[in-house]
């Protein structure tokens, strides 16, 4: 199964990154160096995380485990775990933080991606929000599946519920990540796995590394709240993302994997916050301040791809570092 091809470098780490990918050996980042949600941080930690998964065109499968490139990512996570940990105050009361994800603003949130588009979003801008998102959702539920070896009786028997609905439940068909390649498709957009990274803004690039915590023993707390918010949120968003989908006349693909995660995620998110969250804090109760971080990195920075995302719509202009065309213009060479 190939990989997509290699991006473009977007500064010093990342093109070593593509170096050592590519057999020469890269040199380690100096210290301080670049803000830690940047663009060449974030894609330099993508490109090595993404060898967990498909790979890249090109290069060996066994640079997966390569000694100098797994050298090169750790002073590269630590940054980013510590910059989360100084950006996110800590919280112990993960049941507090999962409730409050629960409360629904009275009118519009003006915040909130899936609001404006809701109300007032362009397709040309469902267009690039499906795009962005496309490096998520195309292994839709894959790294939320590194913890479930980590769990153990309640959480377990819960994640694993949830996740066997994400893959489909069996039909190949049904696997959400096919789903949103059908959205995709009804949205003219390429469907190929990894094609818009070069596309996609920094903030975006964080929110699917943020899912680091899943290669992590010591992290499953966090892995587990993170896998919680996304659960719990998912429902009236995708409403609302359904809604959009319908005024635009998008297409029935378009539509339906929204309107599945509407009923999906309303069953998860109790399974999650009784289940998984609840099984893992009755046998391991020190984990409780793990799961509650996980669950406001990601609202963190989720705010933050919001908030890129609307700036540039709201003065209509486009949110992506390299307009969608271009990358399309990519597939056909």
């Amino acid at each position: 199964m190939s990989g997509p091809r290699l991006p473009d470098a977007r500064g010093e780490l990342s093109a070593a990154v593509l170096s050592g990918l590519l057999g020469d050996r890269p040199q380690a980042p100096p210290p301080g160096g670049p803000d830690p949600y940047g663009d060449d941080p974030q894609l330099a930690l993508y490109l090595l995380y993404e060898l967990h998964y498909r790979g890249f065109e090109g290069v060996p499968d066994d640079r997966e485990w390569d000694l100098d490139l797994l050298a090169l990512r750790r002073p590269l996570e630590q940054r980013f775990l510590h910059a989360l940990r100084t950006d996110v105050p800590p919280h112990s009361d993960a049941e507090q933080a999962l409730g409050a994800l629960l409360v629904e603003p009275a009118g519009h949130d003006d915040t909130s991606v899936s609001h404006h588009l809701q109300r007032d979003g362009e397709l040309w801008q469902l267009r690039e929000y499906a795009a962005v998102r496309s490096l998520y959702h195309l292994k839709e539920a894959d790294p939320h599946a590194w913890v479930i070896p980590r769990l153990r009786g309640r959480a377990k028997a819960g994640m694993v519920a949830i996740e066997y609905d994400e893959f489909g439940a069996g039909r190949a068909e049904e696997i959400h990540a096919r789903l949103f390649s059908d959205l995709m498709g009804d949205l003219g957009l390429v469907t190929a796995y990894g094609h818009y990274l070069d596309a996609a803004p920094a903030e975006a690039l964080a929110t699917v590394n943020l899912m680091l915590f899943g290669l992590h023993r010591a992290l499953r707390g966090a892995l587990v709240g993170h896998f919680a918010s996304v659960e719990v949120t998912s429902s009236p968003g995708s409403r609302r993302l359904a809604a959009a989908l319908r005024r635009v006349g998008a297409g029935a693909a378009a539509q339906r994997f929204y309107d599945e995660h509407v009923t999906a995620d309303a069953v998860h998110e109790q399974v999650v916050r009784h289940e998984v969250v609840g099984g893992l804090l009755a046998d391991e109760p020190q984990l409780e301040s793990d799961v509650a971080f996980g669950v406001h990195a990601t609202a963190f920075l989720e705010d933050r791809l919001s908030a890129h995302l609307l700036k540039a719509w709201r003065q209509q202009h486009s949110a992506l570092r390299v307009p969608l065309s271009a990358i399309e213009e990519r597939h056909r060479t």
